[in-house]
Protein backbone atom coordinates (compact mmCIF):
# COMPACT_ATOMS: atom_id res chain seq x y z
CA UNK A 1 0.00 0.00 0.00
CA UNK A 2 1.02 3.55 -0.62
CA UNK A 3 1.22 6.06 2.21
CA UNK A 4 -2.06 6.72 3.95
CA UNK A 5 -4.29 9.24 2.16
CA UNK A 6 -2.33 9.03 -1.11
CA UNK A 7 -4.06 6.14 -2.84
CA UNK A 8 -7.39 6.60 -4.62
CA UNK A 9 -9.59 4.26 -6.64
CA UNK A 10 -12.58 5.51 -8.60
CA UNK A 11 -15.38 3.54 -10.22
CA UNK A 12 -18.95 2.30 -10.04
CA UNK A 13 -20.06 -0.31 -7.55
CA UNK A 14 -21.91 -3.60 -7.66
CA UNK A 15 -23.52 -4.54 -4.37
CA UNK A 16 -24.29 -7.98 -2.95
CA UNK A 17 -24.18 -9.74 0.40
CA UNK A 18 -23.53 -13.17 -1.12
CA UNK A 19 -20.32 -13.15 -3.11
CA UNK A 20 -21.14 -16.33 -5.04
CA UNK A 21 -24.36 -14.77 -6.35
CA UNK A 22 -22.70 -11.46 -7.18
CA UNK A 23 -19.64 -12.73 -9.09
CA UNK A 24 -21.51 -14.01 -12.21
CA UNK A 25 -23.04 -10.53 -12.66
CA UNK A 26 -19.81 -8.53 -12.44
CA UNK A 27 -18.44 -6.46 -15.29
CA UNK A 28 -14.66 -5.90 -15.50
CA UNK A 29 -13.30 -2.95 -13.50
CA UNK A 30 -16.25 -2.94 -11.11
CA UNK A 31 -15.83 -2.00 -7.46
CA UNK A 32 -17.65 -4.61 -5.39
CA UNK A 33 -19.40 -3.92 -2.10
CA UNK A 34 -19.69 -7.10 -0.01
CA UNK A 35 -20.58 -8.25 3.44
CA UNK A 36 -18.34 -11.31 3.55
CA UNK A 37 -16.88 -12.39 6.89
CA UNK A 38 -13.63 -14.30 6.21
CA UNK A 39 -13.21 -13.80 2.46
CA UNK A 40 -12.42 -17.31 1.25
CA UNK A 41 -10.14 -18.44 -1.56
CA UNK A 42 -12.92 -19.47 -3.96
CA UNK A 43 -14.58 -16.06 -3.63
CA UNK A 44 -11.22 -14.33 -4.08
CA UNK A 45 -10.45 -16.33 -7.22
CA UNK A 46 -13.87 -15.44 -8.60
CA UNK A 47 -13.29 -11.74 -7.96
CA UNK A 48 -9.85 -11.92 -9.57
CA UNK A 49 -11.26 -13.71 -12.61
CA UNK A 50 -13.95 -11.02 -12.87
CA UNK A 51 -11.18 -8.38 -12.97
CA UNK A 52 -12.67 -6.24 -10.23
CA UNK A 53 -11.03 -2.93 -9.43
CA UNK A 54 -11.40 -2.95 -5.63
CA UNK A 55 -13.33 -4.60 -2.80
CA UNK A 56 -15.32 -2.75 -0.11
CA UNK A 57 -16.18 -5.21 2.66
CA UNK A 58 -18.81 -4.45 5.31
CA UNK A 59 -17.51 -7.34 7.44
CA UNK A 60 -14.17 -8.54 8.77
CA UNK A 61 -12.15 -9.74 5.80
CA UNK A 62 -10.25 -12.05 8.16
CA UNK A 63 -11.24 -12.46 11.79
CA UNK A 64 -8.41 -14.78 12.86
CA UNK A 65 -10.50 -17.86 13.67
CA UNK A 66 -8.78 -19.98 11.01
CA UNK A 67 -6.08 -19.55 8.30
CA UNK A 68 -7.33 -17.87 5.14
CA UNK A 69 -5.66 -17.36 1.76
CA UNK A 70 -8.37 -15.41 -0.06
CA UNK A 71 -7.47 -11.87 1.09
CA UNK A 72 -3.78 -12.39 0.31
CA UNK A 73 -4.60 -13.60 -3.21
CA UNK A 74 -6.58 -10.42 -3.87
CA UNK A 75 -3.82 -8.17 -2.56
CA UNK A 76 -1.13 -9.96 -4.56
CA UNK A 77 -3.31 -9.49 -7.66
CA UNK A 78 -3.29 -5.74 -7.08
CA UNK A 79 -6.90 -5.53 -5.88
CA UNK A 80 -7.18 -3.30 -2.80
CA UNK A 81 -9.55 -4.18 0.04
CA UNK A 82 -11.07 -1.67 2.43
CA UNK A 83 -13.35 -2.46 5.36
CA UNK A 84 -16.35 -0.39 6.42
CA UNK A 85 -18.84 -0.67 9.29
CA UNK A 86 -21.63 -3.21 8.81
CA UNK A 87 -24.33 -0.56 9.06
CA UNK A 88 -22.80 1.37 6.14
CA UNK A 89 -23.50 -1.46 3.67
CA UNK A 90 -27.03 -0.16 2.97
CA UNK A 91 -25.67 3.23 1.88
CA UNK A 92 -24.50 1.72 -1.43
CA UNK A 93 -26.59 0.89 -4.47
CA UNK A 94 -25.74 -0.68 -7.83
CA UNK A 95 -24.17 1.71 -10.31
CA UNK A 96 -23.23 4.35 -7.74
CA UNK A 97 -19.96 6.19 -8.46
CA UNK A 98 -17.49 6.17 -5.55
CA UNK A 99 -13.94 7.19 -4.79
CA UNK A 100 -11.87 5.13 -2.32
CA UNK A 101 -8.92 6.45 -0.33
CA UNK A 102 -7.10 4.88 2.60
CA UNK A 103 -9.31 6.88 4.99
CA UNK A 104 -12.80 6.98 3.50
CA UNK A 105 -15.12 6.02 0.68
CA UNK A 106 -16.67 9.10 -0.91
CA UNK A 107 -20.15 8.57 -2.38
CA UNK A 108 -21.42 10.44 -5.42
CA UNK A 109 -23.64 12.64 -3.21
CA UNK A 110 -20.58 13.85 -1.28
CA UNK A 111 -21.02 11.71 1.85
CA UNK A 112 -17.86 10.15 3.29
CA UNK A 113 -17.88 6.69 4.83
CA UNK A 114 -14.90 5.88 7.08
CA UNK A 115 -12.89 2.86 5.93
CA UNK A 116 -9.78 0.96 6.90
CA UNK A 117 -7.48 -0.70 4.34
CA UNK A 118 -6.92 -4.42 4.74
CA UNK A 119 -3.18 -4.82 4.09
CA UNK A 120 -0.71 -7.67 3.84
CA UNK A 121 0.37 -6.78 7.37
CA UNK A 122 -3.25 -7.28 8.51
CA UNK A 123 -3.30 -10.66 6.74
CA UNK A 124 -0.08 -11.72 8.46
CA UNK A 125 -1.44 -10.69 11.87
CA UNK A 126 -4.70 -12.57 11.18
CA UNK A 127 -2.78 -15.66 10.10
CA UNK A 128 -0.67 -15.61 13.27
CA UNK A 129 -3.81 -15.38 15.40
CA UNK A 130 -5.51 -18.12 13.36
CA UNK A 131 -2.61 -20.53 13.89
CA UNK A 132 -3.02 -20.07 17.63
CA UNK A 133 -6.73 -20.96 17.30
CA UNK A 134 -6.35 -24.03 15.05
CA UNK A 135 -6.29 -26.63 17.83
CA UNK A 136 -9.39 -25.22 19.49
CA UNK A 137 -11.21 -24.96 16.16
CA UNK A 138 -10.28 -28.53 15.25
CA UNK A 139 -11.60 -29.86 18.56
CA UNK A 140 -14.93 -28.05 18.16
CA UNK A 141 -15.13 -29.16 14.51
CA UNK A 142 -14.65 -32.84 15.38
CA UNK A 143 -17.23 -32.67 18.18
CA UNK A 144 -19.78 -31.06 15.86
CA UNK A 145 -19.08 -33.62 13.12
CA UNK A 146 -19.54 -36.59 15.45
CA UNK A 147 -22.68 -35.14 17.04
CA UNK A 148 -24.40 -34.58 13.68
CA UNK A 149 -23.11 -37.88 12.28
CA UNK A 150 -24.82 -39.72 15.14
CA UNK A 151 -28.00 -37.74 14.49
CA UNK A 152 -28.02 -38.26 10.70
CA UNK A 153 -26.56 -41.76 10.36
CA UNK A 154 -29.96 -43.47 9.94
CA UNK A 155 -30.68 -41.40 6.85
CA UNK A 156 -27.39 -42.31 5.17
CA UNK A 157 -27.61 -46.00 6.11
CA UNK A 158 -30.86 -46.37 4.17
CA UNK A 159 -31.04 -46.10 0.35
CA UNK A 160 -31.54 -42.54 -0.86
CA UNK A 161 -35.14 -41.83 -1.83
CA UNK A 162 -34.85 -40.67 -5.42
CA UNK A 163 -37.38 -39.33 -7.91
CA UNK A 164 -37.32 -40.87 -11.41
CA UNK A 165 -33.95 -39.95 -12.96
CA UNK A 166 -33.92 -39.48 -16.75
CA UNK A 167 -30.12 -39.26 -17.06
CA UNK A 168 -28.59 -42.74 -17.63
CA UNK A 169 -25.95 -43.30 -14.95
CA UNK A 170 -25.82 -47.05 -14.30
CA UNK A 171 -22.53 -48.62 -15.41
CA UNK A 172 -20.99 -45.27 -16.39
CA UNK A 173 -18.41 -43.04 -14.77
CA UNK A 174 -19.78 -39.89 -13.14
CA UNK A 175 -17.94 -36.61 -12.58
CA UNK A 176 -19.35 -34.44 -9.77
CA UNK A 177 -18.22 -30.83 -10.26
CA UNK A 178 -18.36 -28.38 -7.35
CA UNK A 179 -17.25 -24.75 -7.30
CA UNK A 180 -14.43 -25.34 -4.83
CA UNK A 181 -10.69 -24.64 -4.67
CA UNK A 182 -8.85 -25.24 -7.92
CA UNK A 183 -11.94 -26.47 -9.75
CA UNK A 184 -11.07 -24.76 -13.03
CA UNK A 185 -7.55 -26.18 -13.19
CA UNK A 186 -8.75 -29.66 -12.24
CA UNK A 187 -11.47 -29.59 -14.87
CA UNK A 188 -9.03 -28.68 -17.62
CA UNK A 189 -6.62 -31.35 -16.36
CA UNK A 190 -9.15 -34.16 -16.94
CA UNK A 191 -10.47 -32.98 -20.33
CA UNK A 192 -8.88 -35.97 -22.11
CA UNK A 193 -10.47 -38.37 -19.64
CA UNK A 194 -13.89 -36.75 -20.14
CA UNK A 195 -13.55 -36.86 -23.93
CA UNK A 196 -12.54 -40.53 -23.95
CA UNK A 197 -14.82 -41.97 -21.26
CA UNK A 198 -17.90 -39.76 -21.81
CA UNK A 199 -18.82 -39.77 -18.09
CA UNK A 200 -22.06 -38.37 -16.72
CA UNK A 201 -21.35 -34.72 -15.86
CA UNK A 202 -23.10 -33.62 -12.67
CA UNK A 203 -22.86 -29.93 -11.84
CA UNK A 204 -23.52 -28.95 -8.23
CA UNK A 205 -24.92 -25.40 -8.37
CA UNK A 206 -22.07 -23.18 -9.70
CA UNK A 207 -20.23 -26.32 -10.83
CA UNK A 208 -22.59 -26.39 -13.81
CA UNK A 209 -21.26 -22.99 -14.90
CA UNK A 210 -17.71 -24.29 -14.54
CA UNK A 211 -18.55 -27.07 -17.01
CA UNK A 212 -20.07 -24.63 -19.49
CA UNK A 213 -17.07 -22.32 -19.19
CA UNK A 214 -14.87 -25.25 -20.24
CA UNK A 215 -17.04 -26.02 -23.26
CA UNK A 216 -18.80 -28.96 -21.59
CA UNK A 217 -22.54 -29.35 -21.08
CA UNK A 218 -23.74 -30.75 -17.74
CA UNK A 219 -26.02 -33.79 -17.98
CA UNK A 220 -27.55 -33.21 -14.56
CA UNK A 221 -27.61 -30.21 -12.22
CA UNK A 222 -28.23 -30.68 -8.50
CA UNK A 223 -28.30 -28.21 -5.64
CA UNK A 224 -30.25 -25.45 -3.96
CA UNK A 225 -29.88 -23.29 -7.10
CA UNK A 226 -28.58 -20.21 -5.28
CA UNK A 227 -25.20 -19.81 -7.00
CA UNK A 228 -25.91 -20.87 -10.57
CA UNK A 229 -26.61 -18.71 -13.62
CA UNK A 230 -29.77 -18.73 -15.69
CA UNK A 231 -27.61 -19.81 -18.62
CA UNK A 232 -26.68 -23.04 -16.83
CA UNK A 233 -30.23 -23.73 -15.71
CA UNK A 234 -31.39 -23.34 -19.32
CA UNK A 235 -28.57 -25.52 -20.72
CA UNK A 236 -30.88 -28.53 -21.19
CA UNK A 237 -29.52 -30.50 -18.23
CA UNK A 238 -31.85 -32.47 -15.99
CA UNK A 239 -32.58 -30.35 -12.90
CA UNK A 240 -32.95 -31.71 -9.36
CA UNK A 241 -33.41 -29.38 -6.40
CA UNK A 242 -31.92 -30.20 -3.00
CA UNK A 243 -34.63 -29.80 -0.37
CA UNK A 244 -34.42 -29.85 3.42
CA UNK A 245 -35.52 -33.10 5.12
CA UNK A 246 -38.91 -31.50 5.87
CA UNK A 247 -39.50 -30.95 2.15
CA UNK A 248 -38.83 -27.20 2.08
CA UNK A 249 -37.11 -26.40 -1.23
CA UNK A 250 -36.28 -22.69 -1.65
CA UNK A 251 -34.57 -23.41 -4.98
CA UNK A 252 -37.87 -24.43 -6.60
CA UNK A 253 -39.01 -20.80 -6.60
CA UNK A 254 -36.25 -19.87 -9.03
CA UNK A 255 -36.94 -22.89 -11.24
CA UNK A 256 -40.59 -21.86 -11.48
CA UNK A 257 -39.68 -18.24 -12.22
CA UNK A 258 -37.68 -19.46 -15.22
CA UNK A 259 -40.60 -21.73 -16.25
CA UNK A 260 -38.40 -24.81 -16.05
CA UNK A 261 -39.09 -28.26 -14.63
CA UNK A 262 -37.22 -29.96 -11.80
CA UNK A 263 -37.62 -32.84 -9.39
CA UNK A 264 -36.72 -32.75 -5.69
CA UNK A 265 -34.56 -34.81 -3.34
CA UNK A 266 -35.13 -34.35 0.39
CA UNK A 267 -31.95 -34.88 2.35
CA UNK A 268 -29.75 -33.47 5.13
CA UNK A 269 -26.14 -32.59 4.43
CA UNK A 270 -24.46 -30.63 1.65
CA UNK A 271 -25.54 -30.67 -1.98
CA UNK A 272 -22.17 -32.02 -3.09
CA UNK A 273 -22.50 -35.00 -0.73
CA UNK A 274 -26.01 -35.82 -1.92
CA UNK A 275 -24.90 -35.49 -5.57
CA UNK A 276 -22.22 -38.15 -4.91
CA UNK A 277 -24.77 -40.32 -3.13
CA UNK A 278 -27.18 -39.92 -6.06
CA UNK A 279 -24.52 -41.21 -8.49
CA UNK A 280 -23.77 -44.10 -6.13
CA UNK A 281 -27.42 -45.11 -5.72
CA UNK A 282 -27.83 -44.97 -9.52
CA UNK A 283 -25.04 -47.56 -9.84
CA UNK A 284 -22.29 -45.38 -11.31
CA UNK A 285 -19.19 -47.48 -11.96
CA UNK A 286 -16.79 -44.77 -10.73
CA UNK A 287 -17.43 -41.37 -9.12
CA UNK A 288 -14.86 -38.63 -9.78
CA UNK A 289 -15.11 -35.56 -7.53
CA UNK A 290 -13.83 -32.14 -8.53
CA UNK A 291 -13.70 -29.04 -6.33
CA UNK A 292 -15.37 -30.78 -3.40
CA UNK A 293 -14.74 -29.79 0.23
CA UNK A 294 -12.68 -32.32 2.16
CA UNK A 295 -11.12 -30.81 5.30
CA UNK A 296 -11.79 -28.45 8.18
CA UNK A 297 -10.65 -25.19 6.54
CA UNK A 298 -12.73 -25.96 3.44
CA UNK A 299 -15.83 -26.35 5.58
CA UNK A 300 -15.16 -23.38 7.83
CA UNK A 301 -14.77 -21.23 4.71
CA UNK A 302 -18.11 -22.58 3.52
CA UNK A 303 -19.67 -21.52 6.83
CA UNK A 304 -20.14 -25.05 8.20
CA UNK A 305 -19.05 -26.11 11.66
CA UNK A 306 -18.69 -29.81 10.83
CA UNK A 307 -18.67 -32.37 8.04
CA UNK A 308 -21.00 -35.13 9.20
CA UNK A 309 -22.65 -35.81 5.84
CA UNK A 310 -19.29 -35.79 4.04
CA UNK A 311 -17.86 -38.38 6.43
CA UNK A 312 -20.91 -40.63 6.21
CA UNK A 313 -21.24 -40.42 2.41
CA UNK A 314 -17.57 -41.19 1.83
CA UNK A 315 -17.75 -44.13 4.23
CA UNK A 316 -20.73 -45.48 2.28
CA UNK A 317 -19.37 -44.97 -1.24
CA UNK A 318 -15.89 -46.26 -0.41
CA UNK A 319 -13.74 -47.45 -3.29
CA UNK A 320 -15.92 -46.01 -6.04
CA UNK A 321 -14.79 -42.50 -5.16
CA UNK A 322 -11.70 -40.81 -6.61
CA UNK A 323 -10.56 -37.18 -6.71
CA UNK A 324 -10.00 -35.48 -10.07
CA UNK A 325 -6.38 -34.77 -9.14
CA UNK A 326 -5.82 -38.51 -8.95
CA UNK A 327 -7.43 -39.00 -12.36
CA UNK A 328 -5.22 -36.33 -13.95
CA UNK A 329 -2.09 -37.98 -12.57
CA UNK A 330 -3.03 -41.58 -13.32
CA UNK A 331 -4.92 -41.26 -16.60
CA UNK A 332 -2.93 -40.97 -19.78
CA UNK A 333 -4.79 -40.83 -23.07
CA UNK A 334 -4.23 -43.99 -25.17
CA UNK A 335 -2.50 -43.41 -28.52
CA UNK A 336 -5.05 -43.68 -31.33
CA UNK A 337 -4.15 -45.01 -34.76
CA UNK A 338 -6.39 -42.50 -36.48
CA UNK A 339 -4.02 -39.77 -35.32
CA UNK A 340 -0.94 -41.36 -36.93
CA UNK A 341 -1.50 -39.24 -40.06
CA UNK A 342 0.10 -36.37 -38.15
CA UNK A 343 3.49 -38.08 -38.44
CA UNK A 344 3.74 -38.32 -42.27
CA UNK A 345 2.09 -34.93 -42.58
CA UNK A 346 4.78 -33.40 -40.38
CA UNK A 347 7.50 -35.20 -42.38
CA UNK A 348 6.11 -34.01 -45.75
CA UNK A 349 5.84 -30.39 -44.68
CA UNK A 350 9.56 -29.52 -45.17
CA UNK A 351 9.56 -31.38 -48.51
CA UNK A 352 6.64 -29.31 -49.74
CA UNK A 353 8.30 -26.11 -48.61
CA UNK A 354 11.50 -27.15 -50.37
CA UNK A 355 9.58 -27.67 -53.62
CA UNK A 356 8.53 -24.04 -53.60
CA UNK A 357 11.97 -22.55 -52.97
CA UNK A 358 14.45 -24.92 -54.66
CA UNK A 359 14.65 -24.36 -58.48
CA UNK A 360 15.77 -27.93 -59.20
CA UNK A 361 12.80 -29.42 -57.37
CA UNK A 362 10.43 -26.98 -59.06
CA UNK A 363 11.87 -27.92 -62.51
CA UNK A 364 11.38 -31.62 -61.76
CA UNK A 365 7.75 -31.02 -60.75
CA UNK A 366 7.17 -29.05 -63.98
CA UNK A 367 8.61 -31.94 -66.06
CA UNK A 368 6.41 -34.50 -64.25
CA UNK A 369 3.33 -32.33 -64.72
CA UNK A 370 4.09 -31.94 -68.47
CA UNK A 371 4.48 -35.71 -68.81
CA UNK A 372 1.11 -36.29 -67.11
CA UNK A 373 -0.61 -33.83 -69.46
CA UNK A 374 0.96 -35.50 -72.53
CA UNK A 375 -0.16 -38.91 -71.30
CA UNK A 376 -3.71 -37.67 -70.87
CA UNK A 377 -3.72 -36.08 -74.30
CA UNK A 378 -4.25 -32.61 -72.98
CA UNK A 379 -1.49 -31.24 -75.27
Amino acid sequence: MQRKGKRTVKGRVRVGRKTKQLIPKLAPRSIVVLSHENLDEVAADGLIAAKVKAVINAARTMNGTYPLEGPKRLLLSGIPIVEIAAEDFTKFRDGMAVMITDEHVMLEDGRKIPCKPFTEEAWEAGTKLAMQNVSRQLGAFIENTLRYADREKEFFIRPLQLPPIRTPISGRHAVVVVRGKGYRDDLYAIRDYIEDYKPVLIGVDGGADALLDCGLRPDLIFGDMDSITDRALRSGAELIVHAFPDGTAPGMARIQELELEASVIRAPGTSEDIAMLLAYEQQAELIVTLGTHTHMIDFLEKGRKGMASTMLVRMKIGGKLIDAKGVSKLYSRPYKLRRLWYIPAAALFPVLMLSFVHPGVRHMIDVIWLYVKLSLGSI
